[in-house]
């Protein structure tokens, strides 16, 4: 078998188109739960812990002198990519859990009793 023909196959398949509009609305709704973290959760939850965004906090290793950067462990950041990385997952978990529901076929539904072989 050729590599061409091999490979449309595989990009033919459904498996292969699937994965990639799996990828492409993955990337979509990772844009809508980073909006929904950095935008709607984060800042109230800053003003109320700080008084300040998360991702301004950060604890500075070594303060910026002439023309080097601040050398800084940027936690404020990494408590936002935490958030962002629970509702993902959450939502994640919601939406596989809603599918799992909706393809649960139905139980079958009883036939005529078999009679035992005598």
């Amino acid at each position: 078998m050729s590599i061409l023909k091999e490979f449309k196959e595989f990009a033919v398949k459904g498996n292969a188109v699937d994965m990639a509009v799996g990828i492409v609305v993955g990337a979509a709704f990772s844009r809508i739960v980073n909006s929904l973290v950095n935008d709607v959760i984060m800042p109230p939850a800053g003003l109320l812990v700080s008084g300040s965004n998360f991702s301004s906090l950060k604890f500075v290793l070594k303060k910026a002198v002439g023309e080097s950067s601040e050398v800084a462990i940027r936690y404020g950041e990494f408590i936002n990519a935490l958030v962002n990385f629970l509702i993902l997952a959450f939502s994640i978990f919601i939406f596989v859990k809603l599918i799992n529901v909706l393809r649960r076929d139905k139980p079958p539904a009883e036939s005529e009793p078999r009679n035992p072989p005598a």
